[in-house]
């Protein structure tokens, strides 16, 4: 009987040992994982363009930059890692022109957001996301059409993303 005993003891401190040991895990796990989170609004400049051929539109205020992986002076978002990558777009304007925003990896299109110019309205918006398989160096960035505009002024005009999964 005293046998089972001190058997049921060791067994209840392998028990919290492994538990400690699981926990000890993750969390190394957690330290180890690259973090890479942006976010940028195209800066209290008010409205922006329309320019006679397509250009890279810049985001001036950095809200959020964890890795330096977006350069606020060239607009561009350089993958550190590789992996997948959400990206978001969202824009403001109104009036005339419109509005014709397009997501690159490299020179490749990925995703657009687009609004006709404003008849009736006074404003319009727009917005989309896409997940990313990109490669270390790879470059992502938002080119607005020529002819388009974009407000850029109260956080309306924004583009984001961050690192899901390393590869």
């Amino acid at each position: 009987m005293c046998e089972f005993k001190d058997m049921k003891e060791k067994l209840a401190v392998l028990e919290t040992r492994l538990k400690d040991n699981e926990q000890l895990l993750m969390e190394l796990r957690n330290k180890e994982r690259p973090q890479v989170i942006f976010s940028a609004e195209a800066g209290a400049r008010g409205a922006i363009g329309p320019f006679h051929s397509g250009t890279t539109l810049i985001y001036e205020h950095v809200i959020t930059n964890i890795g330096n992986a977006y350069n606020k002076f060239t607009g561009i978002f350089i993958a550190p890692y590789a992996g997948v990558y959400y990206f978001t777009i969202f824009h403001h304007a109104g009036g005339n022109p419109g509005t014709e925003l397009s997501l690159y990896k490299n020179s490749q299109c990925m995703v657009k957001t687009q609004d006709h110019p404003a008849v009736h309205e006074t404003a319009h918006n727009g917005g989309n996301a896409v997940f990313l398989q990109l490669q270390h160096g790879d470059q992502v960035y938002v080119r607005m059409d020529a002819n388009s505009h974009v407000y850029g002024s109260n956080y309306h005009t924004t583009f984001s993303g961050f690192l899901v999964s390393q590869i």
